[in-house]
């Protein structure tokens, strides 16, 4: 009886690991995760890099967006108001097992891996002081750390530095800034004189290179805080890629037509996902970094919302260093990490 009773638990508990696994299954193939509204509220999808098999993961009324995947393709880390307020959530690849990061809510946004995927980063506002901190945080702790001032953080691969863009509401300009994780030592990407309107920055997996989006036509002169941007000026925004270092600057898309936002560069670095406004929606587009060809990856109105489709973040199997590194890639500290 007793041998019968623990081959019954063996059974059991082999059939539980079989409906729900220890650890989710990374994607064996590359896929994009991006928000679309075309069912009339905020969601996160995926798609292949070509625009097909466009799949929701998420299903609430709330609003789910900025979905970014960790390091492994195991985790995907979003932001929701499904609780009140915008706050940062996990969930498995195909959308189960959706947890709260904290316990304590709070206004947390723009979120980002670190490149072991034990830490994130992201930003949070605080509405009495009208302040902007990024925080660094270790999944599973509770407590943050604030690094500097500013949104759109964009952890390097190495670890070494954070990208964000810095605001200085006197001269109304924004500024890809990269800080020192270690020593909080700040650097420019770009010389001074370039800094105007620069967003959202993107690595590329080998860290040589970023993504961003710049309008570099200065404001009038006589512009004031609160006037409205001139539209000579405010669809002038497009997406450029340059050196770690901060040379070689190339513009990928024209300035002519709506402004393009939100930069994402394939692991490859050879493509860069970005969102235009065409029609009056917001649909998701890539250009290849060489050839400078165009393509549309999301068609989808729905329910004629402006923001229909928007964002998008890269995870390829084949970048996933603690899956299977690729020797050009690795740094001296994911060496270090390797060898022991």
């Amino acid at each position: 009886m007793r041998l019968i009773s623990t081959f019954r638990i063996l059974t059991l508990v082999l059939l539980c690991v079989n409906v729900s696994p220890l650890f989710a299954e990374a994607p064996t193939t590359p896929k994009i995760l991006f928000t679309s509204a075309r069912d009339g509220n905020r969601e996160v999808y995926i798609m292949n890099p070509d625009g097909s098999e466009q799949v929701r993961l998420t299903q609430h009324p709330g609003n789910d967006l900025q979905a970014v995947w960790s390091p492994t393709g195991e985790r995907i880390l979003f932001v929701s108001d499904r609780e009140g307020v915008r706050d940062l959530y996990l969930m498995d690849p195909d959308g189960s097992n959706v947890r709260r990061v904290f316990k304590k809510e709070a206004y947390r946004t723009n979120p980002a891996w670190s490149p072991d995927g034990k830490q994130i980063a992201y930003m949070s506002i605080d509405w009495d002081r009208i302040k902007s901190p990024i925080y660094i945080a270790t999944i599973g702790e509770q407590k943050a750390e604030s690094i500097v001032e500013g949104f759109s953080p964009a952890w390097s691969p190495d670890g070494t530095e954070i990208a964000h863009i810095a605001f200085l509401p006197a001269s109304h300009t924004r500024r890809v800034t990269l800080i020192d994780v270690h020593t909080k030592r700040k650097r420019r990407l770009l010389p001074k004189k370039a800094m105007d309107w620069q967003n959202h920055p993107s690595w590329s997996a080998a860290g040589d290179k970023l993504a961003f989006s710049w309008n570099k036509n200065p404001l009038p002169p006589d512009r004031k805080p609160g006037d409205d941007w001139p539209p000579e000026w405010e669809n002038k925004e497009t997406i450029y890629i340059v050196n770690r270092d901060g040379t070689g600057l190339q513009q990928l898309v024209a300035e002519a037509g709506p402004y393009a936002q939100d930069p994402a560069l394939s692991p490859n670095g050879d493509e860069v996902l970005y969102t235009q406004e065409i029609q009056r929606r917001f649909q998701i587009f890539k250009v290849d970094v060489n050839s400078r060809i165009q393509t549309q990856l999301t068609h989808v109105v729905g329910l004629s919302l402006f923001q229909a489709n928007a964002g998008g973040d890269w995870f390829d199997p084949t970048y996933a260093l603690p899956v299977s590194p690729q020797p050009e890639l690795l740094t001296t500290m994911w060496g270090k990490v390797k060898k022991k």
